[in-house]
Parts: structure tokens; C-alpha cells; sequence
């Protein structure tokens, strides 16, 4: 297939700039894969449609406040600094902004932190490997700011409402955003229909922020995600299984980590699993793991607009183009902080 197969117009009104409260009352498509048939619902309408022997499986990642605004110490220019992974105790992979911010180069931050960082080394684009003076997760609620997408340019007043009320593990530059939705209250309903929860890890990079620039899909290199899936979570889905459940995938990360779990156990019962994942799923994918899927609309020409349609199987590309432009005619609100949808 081609990148141009899965573009879609979308104008700019229609890209969600601000959440909605609660984040519950956000708008639910509901999708059957084998009827496709749609129906329209609220979010916290979610319960009406899963079953006591479900389990709900979610990325407890926590978004780092990882955007970091400094100037050159030599020159006063500007450099923007996104951190993507940890390498060692002061030394980060990052997006790096601004005019040649080339190695040698150092950073000093305007605060009151006395912390400097030092380019060491140049990837691809505009990658750079940095080390700071000192550790600098310590200081990143001063230093740093949360590192919204680019199509969100409205300022957000609570900062939380970009973190899932159930983030534990510290280390992605987004947020797994189809968690967003869920609400304590929500959870109490799911918790009295005895629908189980577990929590996988993946922390979110470079392919949030990357595009898919080469025409032939095949083409496209899928950068390292770190996840982790507990052998606990691993025994609560082979239990689902067992029971007849389903395994419902809270976003596309839980689906990248729940599917390289399965790949690793190679057809056997789901195991253990730790590590970089580069999965990159597109259509004719055979899932393993997923049984259903809860996730929001996402970009033109994205992977994870691929990850779905392999999900809806036969003709999955144009079934989700049909749902989309069916979104937009029901004024649904897309991207990061926008409406979601429920395929089962």
C-alpha cells in the first residue's frame, strides 16, 4: 500500500484544541467489526458494552514535563530541547529546535536551576544526543513544560489534563490519549459489572512526532519504543481467554505492547516481556492478542491510522475512511484531545 491510501481531508476546525470536562462526556463511535455498523454514544456509555469476563488493558506511562526552552551559551540563540529516551543518569536522546545546534554546542536553561546541557553527538534529522551537568529529571517541573502535539496551539490551564488519572510510570514525551476519557467515576461503574483491568508500559517516542515520508509503507523504519508487560498481566489475559473475555486494548500503545508481547511468545500462552518494540502494523496484520480496541481519530497518513485499518480486517482502509468521514459529519472532535471510538 501507499502513504497517499490512508490521507483523508481534514480541516482544521475539527482538530480538538481543548479537552472536555468531564473527560467522560467526550462523543463514542461504536464500531462492530463484523457487521460495521456505527452507533453514536458518550463515553461514559462505555460499560453498556463490555462484559463482566472483559478485561480493560492500559499504558500507565507518564508524561515527563519534557519540553525544555533554553538559548546557546555562546550566543543567545534559541534551542528547544524534547526529551525522547534516557540513555544514562545525565545523557538523553532529544528533539532538538533551532539553528544549528550541532555537537560541542551547550545549552543553559533561564531559571533558577543551575543546569547546563551539552550536545555530544548528531542523528538523524533533527535528533541529538545530549548530557546535562547533572541529572535532570529532578528539576524537570521547573524547568520543563508538557510537551502538547504541534496541532494543539491553544494553551492548556490544567496540565494534568494531559496525563491519564491513572499514570504511574514516568518516561514519554505524549500521552497514551485514548486513556484520557476514563474518569474515577467511570471506573466505579466498570468495577460494579466486574469488568478487570491490568497495566502494561510503553513509553512514548520519536514516532509520535514522526512523520511517514516515504510513499511505499514498506519503507517506513518504526524508531524504538520501550514496553513492558508483567507476567501477572500476562496471566490475566491467558485467565480472559480462558473465561471467553476479551482483551480490550486502551490505545494504540497498549495494542503495540500487547501484539510484541504475543509476537515473542511465539503462539504459545501470552508470556512476560520487556524491551524496545519497532511493530509496525498495517493491513494484513493477523492480531494475536487484541480482541477489541478503544482509541481516538488520528492523523493523515499516521501509522497508527495503518494500526487500525489492519484491525478492521478485510477492507479495514476504507471501512475507517467511511467511519471517519461520518466523524466529521457528526462533528466529532479529532486528534489528542478529541472524541474516540470503541471497535469490537
Amino acid at each position: 500500500m501507499q502513504l497517499s491510501d490512508f490521507d483523508y481531508d481534514l480541516p482544521q476546525s475539527y482538530i480538538a484544541q481543548t479537552p472536555v470536562y468531564p473527560r467522560d462526556s467526550s462523543k463514542l463511535m461504536v464500531i462492530s467489526r463484523d457487521t460495521n455498523s456505527r452507533a453514536h454514544r458518550q463515553f461514559s456509555d462505555l460499560v453498556d458494552y463490555l462484559n463482566p469476563n472483559d478485561l480493560l488493558v492500559f499504558n500507565n506511562t507518564k508524561v515527563l514535563p519534557a519540553r525544555l526552552l533554553g538559548k546557546k551559551k555562546a550566543t543567545g540563540g534559541k534551542v528547544e530541547l524534547l526529551l525522547l529516551k534516557q540513555q544514562d543518569a545525565t545523557t538523553w536522546e532529544v528533539l532538538a529546535g533551532g539553528r544549528r545546534v550541532l555537537p560541542g554546542v551547550t545549552v543553559v536553561f533561564d531559571t533558577e536551576v543551575e543546569i547546563e546541557a551539552e550536545v555530544i553527538a548528531q542523528l538523524s534529522g533533527p535528533r541529538r544526543v545530549v548530557r546535562f551537568s547533572e541529572p535532570v529529571q529532578p528539576y524537570l517541573k521547573q524547568l520543563g513544560q508538557m510537551p502538547l502535539p504541534p496541532y494543539i496551539t491553544e494553551a492548556l490551564s490544567d496540565q494534568d489534563r494531559y496525563q491519564t488519572i491513572y499514570a504511574e510510570e514516568e518516561g514519554s514525551a505524549a500521552a497514551p490519549t485514548a486513556g484520557l476519557h476514563f474518569t474515577d467515576a467511570l471506573f466505579s461503574k466498570l468495577d460494579q459489572k466486574g469488568i478487570s483491568r491490568g497495566f502494561v508500559t510503553l513509553n512514548v517516542g520519536l514516532d509520535t512526532f514522526a512523520p511517514v515520508t516515504v510513499e511505499n509503507i514498506a519503507e517506513h523504519t518504526m524508531h524504538a519504543e520501550w514496553c513492558t508487560l508483567s507476567q501477572s498481566v500476562a496471566d490475566q489475559i491467558n485467565l480472559t481467554r480462558e473465561r471467553g473475555g476479551r482483551v480490550i486494548a486502551v490505545g494504540t500503545t497498549t495494542v503495540r505492547t500487547l501484539e510484541s508481547a504475543g509476537q515473542a511468545s511465539q503462539g504459545q500462552q501470552l508470556q512476560a516481556f520487556a524491551g524496545d518494540t519497532r511493530l509496525f502494523i498495517t493491513p494484513g496484520y493477523a492480531y494475536s492478542v487484541v480482541d477489541a480496541v478503544i482509541t481516538n481519530f488520528h492523523l493523515p497518513k499516521s501509522t497508527l491510522l495503518m494500526m487500525i485499518s489492519a484491525f478492521l480486517g478485510e477492507n479495514g482502509r476504507e471501512r475507517l475512511l467511511d467511519h471517519y468521514a461520518t466523524a466529521k459529519a457528526e462533528n466529532y472532535r479529532f486528534f489528542s484531545f478529541g472524541d474516540a471510538m470503541f471497535i469490537c
